[in-house]
């Protein structure tokens, strides 16, 4: 077995979001990372594909994390991480978070403007003034606890025992609230079943479970960051956050390895202490992190029955069928908005293919399609499951491929009538596609705690094995790009608290760096 005489001080495993922030923050504090990919590109579901002209994003799509202002504390990440390494994202603001398309004609845009949205939702739902009231104001409580809390590893006693210190009230109501269920606390003020659906559908458009499986904690981050810090959309797409961290963690000295597939994470005595790749080479490391699922980490890349996950310890979110199309200009109506949910029965719409999502993010960034044409994202949840005994690229494989393409085109007429004649490029993706590219078990959207689960009890960065550290979807604070983001922060925070090189922090830019003078990433 040949063996690389190298040693690095931080090995990352991965290079979605929370790997690469892990990455970069390590490396710009002095560390010597390097990072391994198995694909040729970087950022796994928050990247961007091009195909004749047209640039998609290949998951994520909906964006916090980038307020001009500096000033939203915690839920500011992507501002205060690039700033920090002296790269320049370009965002351009959306006005409208999502727009949702509900049973019995209910239509509701929850747009950046606060007042407005409440005044829509109360003149939809007038007997319930009161109630939307106080639940979003406890929506925004959180908020204000959130946003004046600096980032950091929640195992690090150091830095809990300097935030208590500093927010000693924030933080017990804090703790308090880490116990409380989204759904709950919206049953205490509201009572309309067609008013508790929607606070559903507000919850399952990003955590895919409804309001009462959903911690008030990230119902604070996502429903009412959107009120401040908004949602804004990458310039060229997701992939220019990844292209981002990753302009920054090389500027910085860090190594990119792409096309290099990590087969095995090496366990002696109970302590990670490198990698085994593919092509059978080891590569050693003083720690190592793993941006893959918490499945994919203990079930096959540590080979050590001990640390085995049950099945039965989370749930297993479902994947994606993605449907991914090149249309012409006419297809969009005037004034549409950029992000649709669509739900047809209540029933059902947390079964597979219940609920329609779309993005047209070309409304916003022009240069992602050919002149006069769009590109549109649409995708609904699928499980692995019900590819089983397909071949991709089978004729069969192919043939049920096309069919869901087609149930997804007919759904979406009723957003963008005859967008189904109007497309002159379609691919699709399944939950096999997902399983390939991203390696994720089952193409899984990561797991998820159970209802009533305390949020706190989502893994850490820290795991049972020594010098082994997770980031990502599978560890605190969960699925979405702003919180593997977090993810990836506390990570960082405490690998180099652990190895004597505290950071500090984020919200200057790195010593010796003038933030206006910082570098455009390459587009």
């Amino acid at each position: 077995m040949p063996i690389q005489d190298e040693l690095l001080d931080v090995l990352v495993v991965g290079s979605g979001i929370g790997g690469l922030t892990t990455a970069a923050l390590l490396q710009q504090q002095g560390f010597q990372v390097a990072v391994f990919e198995k694909n040729r590109f970087p950022g796994g579901s928050c990247s961007s594909f091009s195909r004749s002209g047209y640039t998609f994003d290949a998951g994520a799509s909906v964006f916090y994390g980038f307020a001009g202002d500096g000033q939203s504390g915690t839920l500011n990440l992507h501002e205060k991480i690039f700033r920090k390494l002296g790269v320049t994202v370009p965002t351009v603001p959306d006005p409208v978070q999502i727009h949702y398309h509900l049973p019995g004609g209910f239509s509701l845009a929850a747009c950046y403007d606060r007042t407005l949205f409440l005044e829509r939702l109360q003149a939809a739902f007038p007997h319930e003034r009161e109630g939307i009231l106080k639940f979003y104001a406890e929506l925004e409580d959180v908020y204000d606890i959130l946003s004046s809390l600096p980032a950091g590893s929640l195992e690090d006693i150091r830095h809990l025992l300097r935030v208590g210190g500093s927010f000693p009230l924030k933080t017990a109501a804090l703790a308090v609230k880490t116990f409380q269920s989204m759904g709950k606390r919206a049953r205490q003020h509201i009572s309309d079943p067609a008013l508790l659906h929607f606070i559903d559908i507000e919850a399952y458009s990003w955590a895919l479970q409804d309001a009462v499986s959903t911690p008030l904690v990230n119902a604070g981050i996502c429903l009412a960051d959107r009120h401040h810090g908004g949602i804004n959309y990458p310039l060229g797409g997701s992939g220019s956050i990844a292209r981002g961290l990753v302009e920054g963690f090389e500027a910085c000295g860090g190594e990119m390895r792409y096309g290099t597939e990590v087969s095995e994470i090496l366990v002696d005595k109970g302590s990670a202490m490198g990698v085994r790749l593919a092509d059978g080479s080891v590569v050693r490391a003083r720690a190592v992190v793993s941006n893959a699922t918490v499945w994919d980490t203990f079930n096959r890349l540590v080979d050590d029955n001990r640390y085995r996950i049950p099945m039965d310890r989370f749930i297993e979110a479902p994947s994606w069928f993605q449907l991914y199309l090149g249309v012409e200009g006419s297809v969009v109506p005037e004034g549409m908005d950029v992000h649709h949910v669509l739900v047809d029965d209540w029933s059902r719409f947390s079964d597979s293919g219940g609920t329609l999502y779309c993005s047209v993010p070309s409304l916003l960034d022009p240069s992602l399609a050919p002149s006069g044409r769009h590109c549109v994202h649409a995708f609904v949840t699928d499980r692995a499951d019900e590819w089983v005994g397909l071949e991709p690229g089978s004729a069969e494989y192919r043939a049920r491929k096309d069919e869901r393409a087609r149930e997804l085109l007919e759904r979406l007429e009723s957003l963008m009538p005859g967008i189904s004649a109007g497309c002159e490029l379609t691919i699709s993706a399944t939950p096999l596609t997902h399983q390939r590219y991203l390696n994720r078990y089952k193409g899984s959207y990561g797991p998820l705690l159970r209802p009533g689960q305390n949020i706190l009890l989502k893994p850490q960065n820290t795991t049972p094995v020594k010098n082994l550290f997770a980031t990502g979807d599978s560890t605190f604070p969960g699925q979405g790009v702003i919180a593997v983001t977090y993810s990836g922060v506390s990570c960082a925070s405490f690998i180099a608290a652990k190895f004597g090189r505290p950071m500090e922090p984020l919200g200057s830019a790195p010593e010796g760096q003038d933030a206006a003078s910082s570098m455009s990433i390459s587009r």
